[in-house]
């Protein structure tokens, strides 16, 4: 059932509503097979809800409005759960726009104020509207069983699929993370995690929440997308919320900082990459180059540092001094 967590009146007599989608065991239903007409009769409650003692889980995106991975998950979530409601055990809870002003805009920030929303959890009833909204989604959250807050990367950088938890909760979140289909677990201090974030804020309040980052900024990457969507489902069967086992789940590597070699331009140009996103790489290979058109040099081959593999790859060509190129997880150390 789809559910307004909160509306905020705008300029010019407008309204900015904040939605989520309740999935909940149905018994009885109308006579449909079409899945269009499932969802519907699940939405309109001619199926009802049935008696149970399953887990809930939340999904969370949008959370910045240039991040596109997680409409496409929701997307696909709430169909494959709709067309086969006999398997849902639990609660699933879906909130696929918690920025939808700076979706419209094309705003990795909230729109008028600038902010960056995972900096103002838990949020507040009298400040801001970004506030307000952060307060909303907290308070609805709460008491759930798990969170899985989908992100994607900006524009410049494209991430594998990837689970961030912070070292203090590392212990706790870490059987989580491994279920989620991901390539790997990155252990650290990062900001999708850190303060002011949806995560922290709903860890405080005993709601396990793991952070994901993948693909790249204002793009949909399915394959990407798929992978994560059968964690998801991997997650729900573990936690007795959906009776589908799922299959060929990945075990994904799991860092510290201390594996982790971050590298940097060291002058500007045009980035050419010469090796694929994700791949195992030995020290001393041509990750790629910066070149200069107007004189036609190259300015800086960039080799790796270590045996590894490239996790964050540099998308966006145009860089300067400086400039994340890459990001490696030292082989040794995974």
């Amino acid at each position: 059932m789809v559910e307004d967590i909160l509306k905020v009146n705008l300029n010019v007599d407008e309204e900015l509503t904040i939605k989520r989608n309740v999935l909940r065991p149905m018994s009885g239903d109308c006579g449909n097979t079409d899945v269009a007409a499932v969802a519907t009769e699940a939405q309109t409650g001619c199926l009802r809800p049935k008696a149970t003692g399953g887990g809930r889980a939340v999904i969370v995106t949008g959370i910045h409005g240039d991040e596109l991975e997680g409409q496409y998950i929701c997307y696909n979530l709430i169909r494959k759960i709709t067309a086969n409601m006999a398997n849902l055990t639990g609660t699933v809870e879906i909130y696929p726009s918690i920025n939808p002003l700076g979706m419209e805009s094309v705003s990795r920030a909230f729109p008028m104020t600038g902010l960056d929303m995972n900096r103002v959890f838990p949020g507040t009833q009298v400040g801001s509207i970004a506030e307000n909204i952060a307060r909303a989604v907290v308070e609805s959250i709460k008491g759930a069983d798990i969170c899985v807050d989908i992100h994607a990367s900006n524009i410049f950088i494209r991430e594998i699929p990837q689970v961030r938890i912070r070292p203090e909760n590392s212990d706790r979140l870490m059987r989580y993370a491994k279920m989620l289909n991901t390539d790997m677990v990155w252990v650290h201090e990062s900001g999708a995690v850190g303060s002011g974030s949806l995560a922290e804020s709903l860890i405080a309040e005993d709601v396990p929440t793991l952070v994901v980052e993948m693909g790249v900024g204002q793009r949909i990457d399915r394959e990407y997308c798929d992978q994560l969507l059968h964690g998801i489902f991997n997650l729900l069967n573990h936690l007795g919320i959906w009776a589908e086992e799922e299959h060929g789940i990945s075990h994904p590597m799991v860092s510290s900082d201390g594996s982790v070699n971050v590298i940097h331009s060291s002058g500007s140009g045009i980035f050419i990459p010469c090796v694929e996103h994700n791949m195992w790489l030995a020290k001393g290979t041509l990750i790629g180059e910066i070149v200069t058109p107007i004189t036609g040099t190259v300015e800086q081959e960039i080799t790796a540092p270590v045996d590894g593999v490239i996790f964050s790859l540099r998308e966006y060509p145009i860089v300067y001094e400086g400039s994340v190129i890459a990001r490696m997880l030292s082989m040794n150390q995974s």
